[in-house]
C-alpha cells in the first residue's frame, strides 16, 4: 500500500505538534504543571506571541529528512553517492550552524538552513552543538560521548519517514536510525532506542494500518536480535518498551500516575512513554498529546515521538485544527512531507527537469 501525502504531513506536522505543547512544561514535575494549568494539565499550546514554537526536536528530524533526500538525488541524477549516513551527518552539522549566531557555512546543502522557521535557536540538549562541532562524529561501535538523553531521537524518525523498499530493506532501517543518533548521542540506550523508532516509523511507512502493539514488539525484537549479543541496553529497552504495553492494557490506571512510573527521563522510557500515549490514547490524537506531556520528564521528547506515530498512523486531517492555525513553521514541514511523498522526480539521462527539487536538492536552496 502506497502511503498517501496525507500521512507524510501527519507525520511532520504531528511530531511538531507534541514538540511544541510539550516544549513549555519539558522537565518540570507533574506538581508543578497542575498548579500552573490546573488538575488535569496543560490541555493545548502555551503560545508565546501567539505562536508554537518547535525545538531540536522537530530541527532534527526535518534536516534529516533534508540530508537523506538530499543524498538519493545526488544517487539519482550524478550516478554516485555516499552512506546514508554520511548525508545524515551533514544535515545535523548544518542544523548545528542554525544554532549560532555565527559560522554560518558560506556552501550549504540544506535548503532549510534558509527557512527561519526551522532554525529558532531551541537546542533542548546543548552538548549535542559541542559534540557537532568536532570533527569526527560517533558512531555505535565508536562512540564520542556516553549521552543517553531522547534529544537525538528524532533523526530517527526522519529515517523511517524516508524508507521505501527501492532503497533499503528494513533490516538497513534498523542500523540506519542507530547509526544516526550515534552521531550525537553515545550511550546505547539512546542509540538502539532510535533503532526501534526507526523500525517503527517504517513499518507504517510501508503500511499505515498496520497494528500498533504487535509493530512496536516486533521492533523491539528485532533489535534485540541484532544488537542484544553486543550491547545489555537493548534488554533494558525492551523491558522499558514492554511494562509500557502491559500499563495500556491494564484498565483502572489513571494515565499521569502510569506516566509518573515510566519515569520518562532517558531515551528509552521516553520511547516507552510515547508508545504508551499512542496505545492508551485509542488514536484520538489530542487525547494522546494531553497524555504524552503531561508528567514530570521529557515532555517534548515523548510529545514528538506520539506525535510522529499517530501522525502518521492517521494523517494530516486527523490533526486537529486548533494545532495548526498557529504552528510556526507548518507550511515548511508541508513542504518538505509532500518532498518526501513524491521523491526525487529526475533521474540521470532522463529529459524531464524539475527546477524547484534542483534548486532543493542539488543546490541547497541557493
Amino acid at each position: 500500500m502506497a502511503l498517501s501525502q496525507s500521512a507524510y504531513r501527519g507525520c511532520l506536522l504531528g511530531l511538531a505538534v507534541g514538540d511544541a505543547m510539550g516544549y513549555t512544561v519539558d522537565s518540570r514535575s507533574w506538581q508543578e504543571i497542575r498548579e500552573d494549568y490546573g488538575p488535569n494539565g496543560l490541555l493545548g499550546y502555551d503560545l508565546v506571541n501567539g505562536y508554537a514554537d518547535v525545538t531540536s526536536y522537530t530541527q532534527l528530524a526535518a534536516f534529516t529528512c533534508n540530508g537523506l533526500l538530499f543524498g538519493l538525488t545526488r544517487g539519482q541524477m550524478l550516478g554516485k553517492m555516499a552512506p546514508f549516513i554520511r548525508y545524515i551527518e551533514v544535515s545535523l552539522r548544518e542544523w548545528a550552524a542554525s544554532q549560532r549566531p555565527w559560522g554560518r557555512p558560506n556552501r550549504s546543502y540544506c535548503w532549510l538552513l534558509r527557512r527561519s522557521d526551522l532554525c529558532r535557536r531551541h537546542c533542548m540538549d546543548t552538548r549535542m552543538l559541542d559534540t557537532l562541532s568536532r570533527q569526527t562524529l560517533g558512531t555505535p561501535e565508536t562512540p564520542r560521548n556516553h549521552f543517553d538523553g531522547p534529544c537525538g531521537l528524532t533523526a530517527a524518525i526522519g529515517v523511517g519517514l524516508f524508507f521505501h523498499r527501492d532503497r533499503m530493506e528494513r533490516q538497513e532501517v534498523l542500523r540506519l536510525g542507530a547509526e544516526a543518533v550515534a552521531l550525537t548521542h553515545g550511550s546505547p540506550t539512546a542509540f538502539l532506542s532510535g533503532a526501534v523508532l526507526a523500525l517503527i516509523i517504517s513499518g507504517l511507512v510501508e503500511n499505515p494500518e498496520t497494528p500498533l502493539k504487535p509493530l512496536v514488539l516486533q521492533s523491539v525484537e528485532a533489535m534485540k536480535d541484532q544488537f542484544g549479543h553486543q550491547y545489555s541496553q537493548a534488554f533494558e529497552i525492551g523491558s522499558a518498551v514492554r511494562h509500557a504495553v502491559t500499563y495500556a492494557e491494564s484498565p483502572g490506571l489513571r494515565q499521569p500516575e502510569v506516566m509518573e512510573r515510566l519515569a520518562c527521563d532517558d531515551a528509552a522510557r521516553v520511547l516507552a512513554g510515547a508508545v504508551y500515549a499512542c496505545l492508551i490514547s485509542r488514536e484520538d490524537f489530542d487525547s494522546a498529546m494531553i497524555t504524552a506531556v503531561n508528567h514530570s520528564g521529557r515532555s517534548a521528547g515523548v510529545g514528538a515521538i506520539t506525535g510522529a506515530i499517530l501522525g502518521l498512523r492517521l494523517g494530516e486531517e486527523a490533526l486537529p485544527e486548533f494545532y495548526m492555525e498557529c504552528l510556526e513553521p507548518a507550511e515548511t514541514l508541508r513542504e518538505l512531507a509532500d518532498d518526501l511523498s513524491t521523491g526525487c522526480p529526475m533521474e540521470r539521462g532522463n529529459k524531464l527537469f524539475d527546477l524547484d527539487w534542483d534548486y532543493k536538492y542539488l543546490h541547497g536552496g541557493q
